[in-house]
């Protein structure tokens, strides 16, 4: 007997299709060559597909989370912007970021003593370190620590520990909603060491505009500096993807550091202009 597809799979023609339900009025479908992996954890459904257009890709719960095509430019701008930042980061945090791609890029950084990579699903994390590797990397860096446990409550117990957290959440649905919450922001900056910055990423511009606007607005009132850059990830609906930076001191980039960094994505030019915002996005977060 034929293994029956999850909801968000279908067949039409003979063809496999992904069907992600991203707005009330707007369905993403993908072609699929097979399913890779598939199985459930205690918290979600977790697949990584072949698809035709974007390689491989991780889906949780039917939601497109990266792909082997452009996984690369979320996490080099969620990572080398800050880590661009900040000076001297010794010590960083990764609340999320199952799939790896962020820890990949911080362990580019012989400055980094430490990366605390904290994702409440282990399945995720080793689904993509088997079967994601253009994402992974097969990261087996030392330094990477991974912890399995909620990434909230981990952050509030700790003070004054961390030079730079990143916030790789999926969309604010379901238990990613408590990591867009002002009381979560509250329990970073005091993570951060007195220096210290952070760095989320924000959302759609174009499609989820509420929750860029909100997230730059509770981040503008806990950090002493804001900004908000942007990049475009086809994945991604609507293609451009906003980030939030919150930092009690440092918000100029030193280019130098990016050198040599074996990046496919990001350069200094990049840095240099992806805080230039669209007017409409200034309008939005009142710039």
């Amino acid at each position: 007997m034929e293994k029956k597809l999850p909801v968000y799979l279908s067949k039409k023609n003979g063809d496999l299709w992904l069907t992600e339900d991203e707005h009330e009025s707007l369905n993403i479908s993908y072609r699929i060559k097979n399913i890779i992996f598939e199985e459930n954890s205690p918290f979600q459904h977790v697949m990584v597909l072949d698809s035709y257009t974007f390689g491989r890709m991780l889906v949780l719960d039917g939601i497109v989370q990266t792909t082997s095509i452009d996984g690369h430019i979320y996490n080099e701008m969620i990572s080398h912007v800050s880590l661009c930042i900040h000076p001297d980061p010794k010590r960083v945090l990764i609340i999320g970021g199952g799939d790896c791609g962020v820890a990949k890029e911080i362990c580019k950084y012989d400055s980094v003593d430490q990366i605390d990579m904290v994702d409440i699903d282990k399945l995720v994390v080793e689904a993509c370190k088997t079967h994601l590797p253009k994402v992974s990397g097969g990261l087996s860096d030392p330094r990477v620590r991974f912890i399995f446990e909620d990434g909230v409550k981990f952050a509030q117990n700790k003070e004054d520990t961390y030079d730079v957290i990143i916030v790789d959440s999926s969309d604010p649905i379901g238990p990613a909603r408590v990591l867009f919450e002002k009381s979560f922001y509250q329990s970073l900056y005091k993570a951060l060491k007195g220096d210290g910055l952070m760095v989320c990423q924000s959302q759609s511009p174009i499609f989820h505009s509420e929750v860029m606007k909100q997230t730059f607005e509770r981040i503008s009132e806990i950090f002493e500096k804001v900004k908000m850059y942007t990049a475009v990830v086809p994945t991604y609906p609507g293609g451009l993807w906003s980030f939030t930076i919150g930092s009690k001191r440092y918000m100029n980039f030193n280019p130098a550091k990016l050198s040599q960094k074996d990046t496919y994505y990001i350069n200094e030019q990049i840095i240099e202009s992806c805080f230039s915002l669209p007017q409409f996005i200034l309008e939005q977060i009142k710039i």
